[in-house]
Order: C-alpha cells, then sequence, then structure tokens
C-alpha cells in the first residue's frame, strides 16, 4: 500500500472519531428565523445528534449567522416541538444546484433543559 492511500485512510478514521455525539438521520419539518429578523421560513431535518443538525434551507445565509429554530415531530400520538438557538457552522452552497436548497451544518449554541430533554427522548426513539 502507498503512503497516499495510508494517508487517506488515516485521515478518514479521524473525521469519523472526531464527532462528539452520533449523528441520527431523520426528516423532520423546521421553523428558523434570523435572531434579528421576525420573519419565519421554513426547512428540513436531514439528521440530528445532541450536538447540532444537518438541515436544508431555501435561503442561502453565512456562516456564523445565528438561528432561532423549532424542530416539528410528532411522537406516538402527540404533536411535539424543539426549540433552540443555533449557529451555522458550516455550509454546502454546491447543494443548492442538486435540491433547491442550501445544505448547512448548526451547531446548538442554547437548548433550554425542558427542550434538551425532549431532544435526548427524541434520540433515543429514532436509534431504536
Amino acid at each position: 500500500m502507498n503512503n497516499q492511500a495510508t494517508t487517506e485512510r488515516k485521515m478518514g478514521v479521524l473525521a469519523v472519531e472526531k464527532r462528539r455525539y452520533p449523528r441520527h438521520t431523520a426528516e423532520f419539518p423546521l421553523d428558523y428565523a434570523r435572531i434579528e429578523d421576525k420573519g419565519t421560513y421554513g426547512g428540513m431535518v436531514a439528521n440530528v445528534s445532541e450536538g447540532g443538525l444537518l438541515v436544508y434551507l431555501p435561503q442561502r445565509m453565512e456562516i456564523g449567522a445565528v438561528l432561532k429554530i423549532e424542530i416539528l415531530y410528532v411522537q406516538g400520538l402527540e404533536f411535539n416541538t424543539i426549540k433552540a438557538v443555533a449557529k451555522i457552522v458550516w455550509s454546502d452552497l454546491a447543494a443548492q444546484e442538486s435540491y433547491g436548497e442550501y445544505r448547512y451544518g448548526l451547531q446548538f449554541l442554547h437548548i433550554d433543559e425542558k427542550e434538551s430533554t425532549r431532544l435526548i427522548d427524541l434520540l433515543k426513539e429514532i436509534g431504536k
């Protein structure tokens, strides 16, 4: 095996082990608004963890933008929401051409204890 292949394999392993929280694939609608804005918009959650989300949003936004978010989901026969404040930490603007939406990684900045408990319960259910 040549050195380049060995280096690439090691880099891949490091990227996998770098995650602090395991991600769970999920499809949930999401309402969001910029902190400084009154307008609320809709997006879609693609995966979720205790630390953040992968989302598809219809608007182009900059890394570092802070959003008020509300994840909408049904658990059993009950409609629930999880509210939090999150920051855009990465973006994939090329996804817009493929899906008609922009793909962003959001990191939770603030989530109340009650909301955090709902999130953890939801992740346990998704993980089953």
